[in-house]
């Protein structure tokens, strides 16, 4: 079997998983898109500084990927390195002396960027710290949590982040530590820059009462249950609310609520989501988002933007 010489130079230098030719579509929650000329699973900070020198070496374009719950990838790939994080960035840490802190009192976590928002929650949860509840709905990681500033239920992670630890894939520079302050987190987005890789994150939690905390998150367990789609493949919420108003209601009284192209549709649970059956095309998807944009220009006049990120594209003025 011929391999890709690009593929070869990342297996002998990676301590972490490189497959050759993978699939995207078993990588991300809408379960669709071509496949990477290599993803790689990083292990280390130095797994992502090899990665950096040897795509400017080879002119090969990277990719992060979290969780896959933000990512629509084209049907022809991505032509050069997709980087998911893998056991090596997880864990949590717990400042000392946090469990016999009064309720109130604040706590230091510290955890990996690969860490997924639901596991994190609930184990913090687990130790009476409160501040992350809604983090439970959340379905990425820890470091795409920090980088679009994630939220739900009226809260998002600007509200308890201290810092980031990240690494510049341009540069293939160490690890920086960036304040939340310098991050001018608002509302879906961060100045992280685009190179930047969260590899871990402090957060600033305080004691609770672990049943208001249970109570809490089940809540928002059965909120989600009830008015999402979460037993059909999506990529989460499609598009960002308007400034004072809702996508998913701007959507739905444009008439776009089931809209269909191919095998993508316009959530009937909740507009402000698209899913996928079996044989859907990643076109299909992208044309959803060409049509709900254009109708809610014409019904509203909103330009709705994207909070799915689009790779492998070719840009054009409706979907990107």
């Amino acid at each position: 079997m011929v391999t890709d010489p690009f593929v070869d130079v990342l297996a002998a230098e990676i301590e972490g998983t490189v497959l050759a030719d993978e699939p995207l579509a078993r990588h991300t929650t809408l379960r669709v898109g071509g496949p990477a000329a290599a993803l790689v699973r990083a292990e280390t900070p130095r797994d992502l500084v090899a990665i950096s020198r040897i795509c400017a070496e080879s002119d090969r374009p990277w990719l992060i990927l979290g969780r896959g719950s933000n990512l629509l990838v084209a049907d022809a790939g991505w032509p050069g390195v997709v980087v998911t994080l893998g056991r090596g960035f997880r864990g949590v840490e717990v400042e000392g002396g946090a469990d016999d802190r009064p309720l109130g009192a604040p706590v230091l976590v510290t955890a990996g960027a690969a860490e997924p928002m639901p596991v994190l929650a609930q184990a913090v949860a687990r130790r009476c710290m409160g501040g992350l509840a809604f983090g439970v709905a959340i379905p990425g990681s820890l470091g795409g949590a920090v980088r679009m500033n994630a939220g739900a239920h009226g809260h998002e992670l600007s509200e308890v982040l201290v810092h980031a630890e990240v690494l510049r894939l341009d540069t293939g520079s160490g690890v920086d530590r960036l304040r939340a302050e310098d991050l001018r987190m608002r509302y879906r987005h961060t100045a992280l820059p685009a190179d930047a890789v969260v590899v871990r994150a402090t957060l600033r939690l305080r004691r609770a009462d672990p049943e208001g905390l249970a109570a809490d998150m089940a809540e928002m367990r059965q909120w989600r249950r009830s008015n999402q789609p979460i037993n059909e493949p999506s990529c989460g919420s499609v598009f960002r609310n308007p400034h004072g108003d809702s996508a998913g209601r701007l959507i739905e009284s444009a008439g776009m609520k089931r809209h269909r192209v191919g095998g993508a549709a316009v959530s009937a649970v909740h507009a402000n989501f698209i899913t996928v059956a079996a044989g859907a095309r990643a076109d299909d998807v992208r044309a959803v988002i060409r049509d709900v944009r254009r109708a809610v220009l014409a019904t509203h006049g909103v330009r709705l933007d994207t909070e799915v990120v689009l790779a492998g594209f070719e840009p054009t003025a409706d979907a990107e």
